[in-house]
């Protein structure tokens, strides 16, 4: 969905009046290297006529995209020299219209990869629809679109925008850049200019041993966490919530008993939180005013003789970091144990998927408007009748579809390819070719890959439940910007120890893990760690990193002591640490330690500061400023972290393009809420040794973010994912989809609803009584399972009515 997207007014003359605010820090402070000579464009103010026959300047050409009525013109208003260049658009459906740098040898301009450079050029324009637009010659795959980097706001008069751009990627030789224009109005340019930064950040000196400067390291501190949480949200004001529900335990359930506590890293401190109903392996988001919605629940386990699965409620709260208390909205239109959650651009809520209160698989999606903060009667929402399994990861793409990646938790993917774009407003879901083992990427991790405007999803390992084999290493990357998107092959997972009940041995083969968790850095990179070699069992011992820019693992990180597989979690907190919590097996116990893992980052030397922020609250396509003590090469925003099942859509790293000025730094915040929904974010600094600040709490939306949406214009938008084969047919109205109660990969037969002995046990484990005992028995479940009923697995040959 689109957005009306306008500059906040005023800003600028805020931006101005704070410079003498800033003055003293300015002489004091150590200086960032600006850009210098030479200008490396060549006829960079349009004097130079293009070749006979051209009609445009030498070393420039007419770009842009999609359907529009525009002119280019040479024109004499010039800013210096004599020329200057005039893009109009009279009519506007999509795309935009741009004088671009022409993508040849000779005159797009030679970089050198990990560098940075300034961007700047003289505008004149009438319309805010502009945007700083760069591309790439990439040395295998030539020429493709990179990254837009600005906003310049209107001028009538000459002014002058200026942006530093990224580092840039591995395998670039050359860039192409330009203004561009995507919305009904004029746009005059001249004398630009790109000039390479040239300073070398000094090496950072180790501030621990060699090991933690190449490895990081984890730290399982003192106090415990007093609930069996299955879910973590890093709220607002950098405390966590840990909601456990009746936390996989029938007593608890039985008993009433649903607990959740808060987490203050300030102090280490835990404070349980009454909780009004069984949370356990509900859907969470965070909403844009930081509440938290908590959707769906346990309405009842399965009854033991496994002829009735879970169920799902129909209750909905929101949980007030503020007041640390939840807080009942209206019911959703049915149960969804297990519900995706993700929050879209004008900041509603969609969810799909879960158990219905009777265990059958709910087929409806559930809307909440943000506006009236209430689900949707469902005659309000658009439908597919689709299934689309257990907490289906489902992303939200920058002009607004979803992107189911293919992870999802529990037997086998949706039928077709496995990963699909699903299109609200058409009510379309077209497949998208390439995961490798769709039907076994049961507990896979899925994330929007940093930056989000990359658009690039990475999906690592998994498994499944039903026939229970080894995880697989398999990681698939898909480029959603591409016009017929599709997953090619990742590299695999680096292997680690795992330990199946006789103590750790090294992974052999194509060994990987499921229940893995996937984070998202303030480096860039994805931390990978946790996880397990079966369902619920078989901790692996590993952690590496993923860096987008090479698609490489840097493997052979400090690894977590305590397993972490099912019901675990890992996520981002505020100083750059990694919190880690949890652990259920299949034996029906859960680990209370609690893990915090450094990063080799946070043992490079002294950290950068963000000295100051003129506002917290920021709108699309705004202009924010901050002052650091000493330089950065970028800074992000990251979404806090609202996890559970490896399943975080939301998480997201938004880059934020800079025009710098020593330690002043202006940050040219996305115009496109789709890339960065709107809510509170986690603001980082970076070095250029990757050394990231504490992060600042900044609220990024405002009106506009919550408007009903509108066809207007949005920066970052092209032709992506536009060349998609034919949709998909949508069933039949219906009320449900049948799901075998054994959905959860556990025969109820044996024991209470809160032990999985295994419907199939691991391929290795042979299918007879004494073996299947043992494996029960290294994996130290109860030592006398009670039998329900018959006994189809045979481990009851003396029948006196307990297993083993």
């Amino acid at each position: 969905m689109r957005l009306t997207i306008r500059r906040r007014a005023g800003r600028w003359a805020a931006l101005l009046a704070v410079g003498a605010m800033t003055a003293s820090l300015l002489l004091t402070a150590p200086q960032q290297a600006t850009a210098g000579p030479p200008n490396l464009l060549s006829n960079p103010g349009f004097e130079t006529a293009g070749a006979a026959g051209s009609d445009m300047p030498s070393c420039w050409s007419k770009s842009g995209w999609g359907d529009n009525d525009f002119t280019f013109s040479t024109v004499a208003d010039a800013h210096g020299g004599t020329k200057a260049m005039k893009v109009s658009l009279t009519r506007r459906v999509n795309g935009d219209r741009k004088a671009l740098v022409t993508e040849n040898s000779t005159c797009a301009p030679t970089v050198t990869p990990g560098k940075q450079y300034d961007l700047s050029a003289w505008y004149k324009s009438n319309t805010p629809d502009v945007s700083v637009t760069v591309f790439r010659r990439d040395t295998t795959a030539g020429w493709q679109y990179w990254t837009d980097l600005q906003n310049p706001p209107v001028s009538a008069a000459w002014a002058r925008t200026e942006v530093r751009t990224p580092a840039v990627p591995p395998g670039t030789d050359k860039i192409a850049w330009g203004l561009s224009v995507y919305g009904v109005g004029t746009l005059t340019t001249d004398d630009y200019a790109l000039e390479e930064v040239g300073a070398v950040p000094p090496q950072p000196a180790c501030s621990g041993t060699a090991e933690e400067c190449a490895k990081g390291k984890w730290q399982v501190i003192p106090a415990q966490n007093p609930v069996r949480s299955m879910h973590a949200v890093v709220l607002k004001n950098g405390k966590v919530l840990l909601i456990a529900g009746s936390g996989n335990d029938i007593a608890q359930f039985n008993a009433g008993t649903f607990t959740s506590a808060v987490y203050d890293p300030a102090n280490g401190s835990f404070k349980t939180i009454p909780t009004p109903v069984d949370m356990f392996c509900a859907g969470h988001v965070q909403l844009a005013d930081g509440r938290v919605l908590v959707m769906s629940g346990n309405k009842g386990y399965p009854s033991a003789d496994g002829k009735i699965g879970y169920q799902g409620l129909k209750d909905s709260y929101t949980f007030d970091p503020t007041t640390e208390k939840y807080t009942r909205t209206n019911d959703m239109n049915g149960g969804h144990w297990y519900p995706s959650a993700t929050i879209l651009g004008n900041g509603d809520v969609i969810s799909f998927g879960g158990l219905k209160e009777d265990s059958t698989g709910n087929v409806t999606a559930e809307k909440f408007s943000a506006a009236q903060n209430k689900w949707l009667p469902m005659n309000e929402v658009n439908q597919t009748w689709s299934y689309w399994g257990l907490y289906p990861s489902m992303i939200l793409m920058q002009d607004g579809r979803l992107f189911y990646s293919g992870s999802h938790t529990f037997g086998n993917g949706t039928p077709g390819t496995g990963a699909s774009i699903y299109d609200y407003d058409a009510n379309t879901i077209t497949d998208v070719p390439g995961l490798r083992n769709k039907d076994e990427r049961d507990e896979s991790a899925s994330v929007l890959l940093p930056p989000a405007q990359d658009q690039r999803v990475l999906t690592i390992g998994g498994g499944n439940n039903e026939r229970n084999p080894a995880a697989n290493r398999l990681t698939d990357i898909i480029d959603l910007k591409q016009p017929s998107p599709a997953y090619t092959a990742g590299p695999p997972i680096p292997q680690g120890l795992v330990d199946q009940g006789q103590g750790k041995r090294p992974q052999t083969g194509a060994e990987g893990k499921m229940f893995v968790s996937a984070v998202l850095l303030p480096d860039g990179k994805v931390l990978e760690t946790g996880g397990g070699l079966h369902d619920r069992a078989d901790p692996v011992f590993e952690a590496s990193f993923f860096d987008p820019t090479t698609n490489t693992y840097q493997a052979g990180l400090a690894t977590d002591p305590i397993p972490r597989t099912y019901h675990s979690a890992s996520f981002l907190m505020p100083d750059g640490r990694v919190m880690s919590v949890g652990d259920n097996p299949g034996n029906g116990t859960y680990n209370h330690n609690v893990s915090i893992y450094t990063p080799p980052y946070l043992f490079k030397g002294a950290r950068p500061q963000i000295t100051s922020v003129i506002d917290t609250q920021w709108v699309y396509g705004d202009t924010q400023r901050i002052t650091v003590n000493r330089p950065v090469a970028k800074a992000e925003l990251i979404r806090p972290a609202a996890v559970t099942h490896s399943s975080d859509p939301n998480q997201r790293f938004v880059d934020l393009p800079m025009t710098v000025d020593g330690t002043t730094i202006d940050l040219n915040v996305t115009s496109n809420p789709n890339l960065a929904p709107p809510g509170w974010y986690m603001l980082f600094a970076v070095d250029a040794n990757g050394v990231p600040s504490i992060a600042t709490w900044v609220h990024l939306g405002g009106p506009s973010a919550l408007a009903a949406t509108q066809e207007q214009p949005s920066a970052h938008e092209h032709t992506f994912a536009d060349e998609l084969g034919p949709a998909k047919d949508n069933p039949a109205k219906r009320d449900s989809a049948p799901v075998a109660p054994s959905v959860a990969g556990c025969d109820r037969h044996y024991g209470t609803a809160n032990v999985c002995v295994p419907t199939r046990f691991p391929a290795e484990v042979r299918e007879t009584t004494k073996a299947r005992c043992d494996w029960l028995a290294s994996h130290t479940y109860p030592k006398r399972l009670k039998v329900n009923g018959s006994d189809p697995l045979r481990l009851d040959p003396d029948r006196d009515g307990y297993a083993c």
